[in-house]
Protein backbone atom coordinates (compact mmCIF):
# COMPACT_ATOMS: atom_id res chain seq x y z
CA UNK A 1 0.00 0.00 0.00
CA UNK A 2 1.83 3.43 -1.10
CA UNK A 3 0.89 6.46 0.85
CA UNK A 4 1.81 9.40 -0.97
CA UNK A 5 4.26 11.49 0.99
CA UNK A 6 6.13 14.74 0.49
CA UNK A 7 7.97 17.36 2.11
CA UNK A 8 5.78 20.32 3.32
CA UNK A 9 7.56 23.43 1.84
CA UNK A 10 5.55 26.43 2.78
CA UNK A 11 1.77 24.83 3.77
CA UNK A 12 2.27 25.90 7.55
CA UNK A 13 4.18 29.00 6.64
CA UNK A 14 1.66 30.70 8.69
CA UNK A 15 2.40 28.89 11.94
CA UNK A 16 6.24 29.13 11.64
CA UNK A 17 7.86 29.99 14.42
CA UNK A 18 11.50 31.32 13.52
CA UNK A 19 12.90 29.55 16.46
CA UNK A 20 11.58 25.89 15.38
CA UNK A 21 13.51 24.76 12.33
CA UNK A 22 11.31 22.80 9.61
CA UNK A 23 11.86 19.52 11.18
CA UNK A 24 10.04 20.15 14.74
CA UNK A 25 7.71 22.08 13.09
CA UNK A 26 6.63 18.81 11.64
CA UNK A 27 7.14 17.60 14.38
CA UNK A 28 4.55 19.93 16.68
CA UNK A 29 2.17 19.99 13.85
CA UNK A 30 1.88 16.39 12.23
CA UNK A 31 2.53 14.26 15.44
CA UNK A 32 -0.37 15.37 17.45
CA UNK A 33 -2.90 14.90 14.48
CA UNK A 34 -1.92 11.76 13.31
CA UNK A 35 -2.11 10.50 16.95
CA UNK A 36 -5.89 12.36 17.15
CA UNK A 37 -6.37 10.10 13.43
CA UNK A 38 -5.40 7.11 15.71
CA UNK A 39 -7.29 7.78 18.79
CA UNK A 40 -10.69 8.43 16.52
CA UNK A 41 -10.13 5.54 14.50
CA UNK A 42 -9.77 3.21 16.96
CA UNK A 43 -12.27 4.30 19.40
CA UNK A 44 -14.55 4.16 16.14
CA UNK A 45 -13.60 0.65 15.01
CA UNK A 46 -14.33 -0.37 18.91
CA UNK A 47 -17.68 1.36 18.67
CA UNK A 48 -19.14 -0.58 15.38
CA UNK A 49 -17.41 -4.06 16.32
CA UNK A 50 -19.38 -4.11 19.66
CA UNK A 51 -22.82 -2.12 18.59
CA UNK A 52 -25.16 -2.83 16.10
CA UNK A 53 -26.71 0.24 15.00
CA UNK A 54 -30.52 0.43 14.14
CA UNK A 55 -30.23 3.03 11.49
CA UNK A 56 -27.81 1.49 9.58
CA UNK A 57 -28.11 -1.84 7.68
CA UNK A 58 -25.63 -4.67 8.39
CA UNK A 59 -23.67 -3.68 4.74
CA UNK A 60 -23.66 0.00 5.94
CA UNK A 61 -21.98 -0.47 9.44
CA UNK A 62 -19.91 -3.46 7.53
CA UNK A 63 -18.57 -1.15 5.11
CA UNK A 64 -18.28 2.20 7.57
CA UNK A 65 -16.08 -0.42 9.37
CA UNK A 66 -13.71 -1.62 6.60
CA UNK A 67 -13.28 1.83 5.90
CA UNK A 68 -11.80 2.57 8.95
CA UNK A 69 -9.91 -0.47 8.72
CA UNK A 70 -8.09 0.62 6.02
CA UNK A 71 -7.44 4.00 7.17
CA UNK A 72 -6.12 2.77 10.17
CA UNK A 73 -3.45 0.71 8.01
CA UNK A 74 -2.59 3.67 5.90
CA UNK A 75 -2.81 5.75 8.83
CA UNK A 76 -0.14 3.14 10.49
CA UNK A 77 2.38 2.93 7.33
CA UNK A 78 2.47 6.87 7.40
CA UNK A 79 3.74 7.08 10.97
CA UNK A 80 6.27 4.42 10.46
CA UNK A 81 7.32 6.38 7.54
CA UNK A 82 6.98 9.66 9.50
CA UNK A 83 8.81 8.38 12.71
CA UNK A 84 11.35 6.46 9.88
CA UNK A 85 12.52 9.79 8.75
CA UNK A 86 12.76 11.56 12.40
CA UNK A 87 9.30 13.90 10.82
CA UNK A 88 11.43 14.82 7.86
CA UNK A 89 8.39 14.47 5.38
CA UNK A 90 4.94 15.82 5.70
CA UNK A 91 1.69 13.82 4.36
CA UNK A 92 0.60 15.37 1.40
CA UNK A 93 -3.51 16.74 2.13
CA UNK A 94 -5.07 14.77 -0.66
CA UNK A 95 -4.23 12.01 1.88
CA UNK A 96 -5.12 13.63 4.83
CA UNK A 97 -8.53 14.86 3.61
CA UNK A 98 -9.90 11.43 3.39
CA UNK A 99 -8.93 10.41 7.00
CA UNK A 100 -10.67 14.06 8.25
CA UNK A 101 -14.07 13.92 6.19
CA UNK A 102 -13.86 8.99 7.69
CA UNK A 103 -13.32 10.77 11.29
CA UNK A 104 -16.70 13.29 10.93
CA UNK A 105 -18.54 10.72 8.93
CA UNK A 106 -17.89 8.31 12.73
CA UNK A 107 -18.75 11.32 14.64
CA UNK A 108 -22.05 11.70 12.76
CA UNK A 109 -22.83 7.73 13.29
CA UNK A 110 -21.88 8.46 16.79
CA UNK A 111 -23.92 11.54 17.81
CA UNK A 112 -26.94 9.98 15.95
CA UNK A 113 -26.36 6.63 18.09
CA UNK A 114 -26.47 8.29 21.37
CA UNK A 115 -29.25 10.90 20.10
CA UNK A 116 -31.82 7.51 19.68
Amino acid sequence: MLILMKKLEDSFSFMRDSNLPEANLLKTVLEPLLDDFQYWFTRSRNFLETERLSFMDEQEQLDLLLRIQQAQEELNTAKMLFNATEGQVGIDMATLTPWHKLVTECWQVAARFRSQ
